[in-house]
């Protein structure tokens, strides 16, 4: 375990708590989203479903299922920190999944997908790219295996508030994000 790391998630945690999601435009989030990064209708983006006070990466998904694009949630797999993809659309029957994180029903094993861009969450957001999450090591597990496949574009969602002026500490298996995107800017790391 990475003291540091724990104490700063757990300042991280309290920072965010006093955080007021209405005074940001967060709607200017998924003008940015579409903005710079620029999806195309033949890739999946892949969103997350908000705990506690993350930022509420359904905004974008909301406005993505509307214009006609391929979405997907990450579904926590047992025995593996590799997330699956499970398509998901407005009306997509939901359950109570890992950590109790809304995810779409899966009935057909065969319907998994891989997506293309990943909407991840986060605590705190540096600038070099890197990010706090809560410690599982799923989100640096998943994307590390898509980027052994294929070509992803990471993006971290998040209020403006959560950046750090300084470097966050980072360990070995600790993916970089291409981007994050704030309600007032979209930071590009790559």
């Amino acid at each position: 375990m990475n003291d540091s790391k724990d104490t700063m998630r757990i300042e991280a945690k309290r920072h965010r708590a006093f955080i007021d999601p209405a005074a940001e435009n967060v709607d200017s989030a998924t003008a940015l989203f579409y903005e710079k990064i620029s999806p195309s209708k033949d890739q999946v983006i892949a969103g997350y479903w908000p705990i506690e006070r993350e930022f509420d990466a359904a905004l974008i998904l909301d406005h993505l299922d509307q214009e006609g694009f391929s979405c997907c949630l990450p579904i926590v797999q047992k025995d593996t920190r590799e997330m699956k993809f499970a398509p998901w659309t407005k009306t997509s029957d939901m359950e109570k999944g890992a950590f109790d994180v809304l995810q779409p029903i899966v009935k057909d094993e065969g319907s998994w997908v891989e997506p293309d861009i990943v909407l991840v969450p986060l605590l705190a957001f540096d600038r070099r790219g890197y990010r706090l999450g809560y410690g599982g090591g799923y989100y640096d597990a998943t994307l590390k295996a898509l980027r052994a496949r294929k070509t992803i574009i990471a993006v971290g969602v998040a209020y403006a508030q959560q950046a750090c002026l300084f470097n966050l500490p980072t360990d070995e298996h600790d993916e970089k994000l291409d981007w994050v995107i704030t309600p007032q800017e979209a930071h590009s790391f790559g």
